[in-house]
């Protein structure tokens, strides 16, 4: 069991809404409102960390909400990680000047390893890797191609480069709210002293409780959280009881 067992609330941004996708696919978006009054209200339901992901930057290689996720940076006082059109080096050093806590990069770490090492050279304990995984193989480029090798490889290999964290999303469950796998999840926990970051299919509590059995340092919850499924104190007094 892990005591610091943490429930990150997802603000993903399209067009500068909040807005959920199912399996990460443009078109399937249920939209949630302004990223600035999401945000204070995961923070006021007691977050302490926000998970923010720019879904257009994902999708386009750039950074296309930079506004809407600067406001939310300079509205809140919790730390906050960022991915979505992180490519380079200087994107990524740039974003923790202003305020950003930890980078997340998924395709650019996947395409040149060694960014996670420049980055983290820089700005120690600052990289998130994302490794999303369908049928047990890392997949990037938003979920459309193999990168031909597992997750628990990929995972070794940057904890060498200086991770802080792997966030670890299970694309085969992801937005459907039917529940995670946790093998894939303790795999990778077994492999690797860097803390896993769960992210993907969590519809219940039962859910968040079995990712912390896991050994998951933490779990990002998007739709659950924002269709009502469950609150974020519920899931965080789930894990500590």
């Amino acid at each position: 069991m892990n005591e610091a067992f943490e429930v990150i609330p997802a603000v993903d941004v399209q067009d500068g809404e909040v807005v959920q996708l199912v399996q990460g696919e443009r078109g399937t978006e249920k939209r949630y409102g302004d990223p600035v009054e999401a945000a204070r209200r995961w923070i006021d339901a007691g977050a302490r960390t926000l998970h923010l992901v720019d879904l257009d930057g994902a999708f386009e290689g750039e950074r296309i909400n930079a506004d809407a996720i600067d406001a939310v940076v300079d509205a809140v006082d919790v730390p906050t990680q960022l991915g979505g059109g992180i490519r380079t080096v200087e994107d990524a050093l740039d974003l923790l000047e202003r305020g950003v806590d930890r980078v997340i990069l998924g395709t650019a770490a996947v395409e040149n390893p060694e960014i996670v090492a420049e980055i983290s050279d820089q700005r120690p304990d600052s990289v998130v890797v994302s490794l999303d995984a369908k049928d047990g193989e890392v997949v990037v480029e938003g979920w459309t191609e193999g990168a031909g090798i597992s997750p628990v490889e990929a995972a070794e290999r940057y904890e060498d480069l200086g991770a802080a964290a792997i966030l670890f999303t299970n694309v085969d469950v992801e937005g459907r709210l039917e529940g995670v796998a946790t093998d894939p999840v303790r795999d990778l926990v077994e492999a690797t002293d860097v803390p896993v970051i769960a992210s993907g299919g969590v519809a219940t509590l039962e859910d968040v409780q079995n990712l912390n059995e896991a050994g998951a340092a933490a779990v990002v919850v998007g739709s659950a959280l924002y269709e009502g499924a469950f609150t974020l104190e519920e899931a965080q007094a789930a894990v500590e009881e």
